[in-house]
């Protein structure tokens, strides 16, 4: 395999909550910025015209990402019946789970339990979405997902933002100017996080735990994005007849590239 099996700071259950939840804050802040969220929608319209579905459970979701905005594109453009979401992740932080459980006008919920994304026969049925959080898992894991995603028979539809396809020799060369970059790029984030702790911005700039932190993330995390020859090799031992796997490029509406996706649905 090209990937690397990096570690990254969010992966650690000892890092302390509130330096896991400024972290994952800046990627609200990150994929907002980015036009993230028009991406997703557009490749989980598709997938509900292939296979229908009410409800999606996105799974690793940390402080939401960028799936919050996504189901408010969704359900304003359409006339059907209002997609309920599901917030998941494996070391929930109950300030978040009550921030999105107050209020269930928004047809969004976050699950208050961990929730495993290689065990989904534990989880509630509808499309199951990991966004920007597939590469966190080893190949193990990883493999685990998918299989799982085809014993259950429900729609796994992956994203990454973007794609390992930087020569690793070239990215540990760059690595210093990239962490400088990133590293400064979350001091002008962080004022747009809502809502702005005050954990937030003294460990951003009075302590600078989280720029440190989340600049390495950000980088380790490219070398750790599966390939699609990586995903076919995951794939290649446990493919099922009744099951299929599409991948490719995802792109905006102007047909730009922006990471690429993989897409498991059951055959009828």
């Amino acid at each position: 395999m090209k990937r690397i099996q990096l570690f990254e700071f969010e992966d650690f259950t000892w890092l302390p909550k509130p330096i896991r939840t400024g972290m994952t804050n800046l990627i609200v802040v990150f994929h907002k910025m980015t036009g993230t969220s028009n991406v997703i929608a557009d490749l989980i319209e598709k997938v509900r015209s292939k296979h229908p579905f009410s409800q999606i459970v996105d799974l690793g979701s940390g402080s939401g990402g960028a799936m919050p905005e996504v189901i408010r594109q969704i359900n304003e453009n359409t006339e059907a019946a209002p997609l309920q979401l599901i917030l998941s992740d494996l070391h929930p932080h109950p300030d978040i789970v009550a921030r999105f459980n107050k209020d269930e006008s928004k047809n969004i919920s976050y699950h208050p339990d961990s929730v495993d994304a290689t065990r989904l026969k534990d989880v509630p049925q509808g499309l199951k979405t990991m966004m920007n959080s597939f590469h966190h898992m080893p190949p193990d894991k990883a493999r685990d997902i998918l299989r799982s995603a085809q014993e259950k028979r429900e729609p796994l539809l992956i994203y990454e933002m973007a794609e390992n396809n930087i020569p690793t020799l070239v990215w540990w060369l760059f690595l210093p100017l990239s962490l400088a970059i990133l590293i400064v790029m979350t001091l002008f984030m962080t004022p747009f996080v809502r809502p702005l702790s005050w954990q937030q911005v003294v460990f951003t700039y009075l302590i600078p735990v989280i720029p440190i932190l989340y600049a390495w993330d950000g980088q380790a995390s490219m070398v750790r994005m599966y390939t699609f020859k990586d995903v076919e090799e995951l794939l290649k031992d446990i493919k099922q007849d009744d099951y299929s796997w599409e991948m490719g490029q995802a792109k905006k509406e102007n047909g730009k590239k922006q990471g690429y996706y993989v897409l498991g649905l059951p055959q009828k």
